[in-house]
């Protein structure tokens, strides 16, 4: 493998790494302030929570499409939608996975605007490039 296939490589791992290092640390700081329940008490969250992390997770997609496309050597895009693609498998294993954990149109929702906001955060940097 060459230069850029690593470069390559590691643009989608880092937006990916991104996107679930900011995740789980805005779901402990929320736990720890008491605005989500610990996740060790069963039962499902209420939709406003559920919502608020729609939310922060889908601004976090889009900065992980964008680090993907900053770091990638060459055709940023075609990486963006490659991390989009790897964000789609990994929550749909979640939801098949956490199913009865939650509200059934938070892990949709989660899988519908996986690729979309990944492709947006690509798209805000390669217009600023």
């Amino acid at each position: 493998m060459n230069k850029n296939t690593f470069k390559s490589i590691g643009s989608v791992v880092a937006g990916f790494v991104s996107v679930v290092i900011l995740s789980v640390v805005t779901d402990v700081v929320l736990e720890r302030l008491g605005v989500f329940p610990s996740q060790s008490e069963p039962g499902s969250y209420p939709d406003g929570m559920l919502m608020l992390a729609l939310f922060y997770r889908s601004v976090y997609t889009i900065a992980g499409g964008y680090v993907t496309a900053q770091l990638a050597p060459d055709r940023p895009m075609r990486y963006v939608v490659i991390l989009g693609i790897i964000g789609v498998i990994a929550g749909t294993l979640g939801a098949i996975a956490g199913w009865n954990l939650s509200h059934h149109w938070y892990p949709i929702a989660l899988l519908i605007f996986a690729l979309p906001c990944t492709w947006l955060g690509g798209k805000l940097k390669t217009r600023a490039m």
